[in-house]
C-alpha cells in the first residue's frame, strides 16, 4: 500500500496543502472521517465506490467531494491508483464558479465543473504516465487552467482562522462580532467560500480537537477540554463523526498501533 504526500507548485500554493498519491493492490473498504477540505480524486487506474444512506455508488474517474458533517465508507476493487488534491480551506472557490457549499456531502464528476472533453483528455494523460512526479504535473496543468481571477474573502479567512484559534467551541454570533460584522452575512459570504455554514464547520474542528484529546487526554478529560456539556453529548457527537464510540475508537487506534 501506498500514500505518498506531495507539495503543490509554487503557483497553486495558496489554494492546495498537498497532493496524495494512494496505490492499493488489495480490495479494501475503509471510513473517511469528516475533514475541513474538500478533495478532488483522478482515478488512473482501478475504480472506488461509497456507501450512502445504504445504497453504494460508484465514484466518477475524476471527481470532487465536498465537506460532509459524517464518516463515509468507500471501497476499493484491487490495484487501485488514485491522485487526491487536498484544497485548504478557502482554495477550491478558486477553481470552480459555484457556490461551495452545493458540494456539501457530495461526491460529483468533474463534468459538472470542467469541460468533459479536457477532462476526457486529462484521464487519458494520466492513464499513460509513468511515475507520481509526471502524474502530478498533469493535475497540476488542469488545475492552472481553471484558476479563477478571484479575489480572497479575508473576512472568511479570518473566520476560519477564528474557528481553529477556539478549537470549534465558539458561538458563531460571538465569531461575527469578534469580526465587526453580524452574523447572517458571515454564514452566507462563509458557506460559498469554505462549503459548509461556519457552524458545521466548526463542529469539524471541534470534532478533530477531540481526537487528538483523546489521544493524550483520554476521552473522559476531553469532555471538558473540547467544550461539550456532558459525557452523552461528547458520544453522541463522536458518534456521528466516526461511526463509534471514543472507547471503541481508542481501542481501535490501540489495536492499530500494536500491528
Amino acid at each position: 500500500m501506498k500514500f505518498q504526500r506531495y507539495l503543490p507548485c509554487h503557483r497553486l500554493a495558496a489554494y492546495i496543502k498537498h497532493f496524495v498519491v494512494s496505490e492499493n493492490s488489495d480490495a479494501q473498504t475503509y471510513k473517511v472521517l469528516p475533514g475541513t477540505s474538500l478533495v478532488m480524486g483522478f482515478q488512473y487506474t482501478g475504480r472506488l465506490t461509497y456507501l450512502k444512506n445504504g445504497t453504494e455508488t460508484m465514484l466518477a474517474t475524476t471527481g470532487i467531494t465536498g465537506l460532509m458533517d459524517g464518516y463515509r465508507t468507500f471501497s476499493n476493487t484491487t490495484n487501485v491508483g488514485t491522485i487526491l488534491v487536498v484544497f485548504n480551506e478557502t482554495g477550491a472557490s478558486h477553481f470552480l464558479r459555484q457556490p461551495v457549499n452545493e458540494l456539501f456531502d457530495e461526491s460529483l464528476s468533474l463534468d459538472h465543473f470542467f469541460d468533459r472533453t479536457i477532462i476526457r483528455e486529462t484521464e487519458e494523460l494520466l492513464s499513460m504516465a509513468n511515475d507520481d512526479t509526471a502524474r502530478i504535473a498533469i493535475v497540476e496543468q488542469l488545475l492552472i487552467s481553471h484558476l479563477i481571477g478571484r479575489s480572497e474573502d479575508k473576512l472568511v479567512s479570518a473566520a476560519v482562522a477564528g474557528i481553529y484559534q477556539h478549537k470549534g467551541v465558539i458561538k458563531i454570533a460571538d465569531l461575527a462580532r469578534n469580526l465587526n460584522t453580524s452574523q447572517s452575512p458571515l454564514e452566507k459570504r462563509f458557506r460559498k467560500v469554505v462549503g459548509a455554514s461556519p457552524k458545521k464547520f466548526a463542529l469539524i474542528v471541534r470534532a478533530q480537537s477531540t481526537l487528538e484529546l483523546l489521544k493524550t487526554d483520554g476521552w473522559q478529560k476531553a469532555v471538558y477540554a473540547a467544550g461539550y456539556y456532558d459525557q452523552a453529548h461528547l458520544i453522541k457527537e463522536f458518534k456521528t463523526h466516526t461511526g463509534t464510540t471514543p472507547e471503541q475508537y481508542m481501542k481501535a487506534q490501540q489495536g492499530y498501533a500494536d500491528k
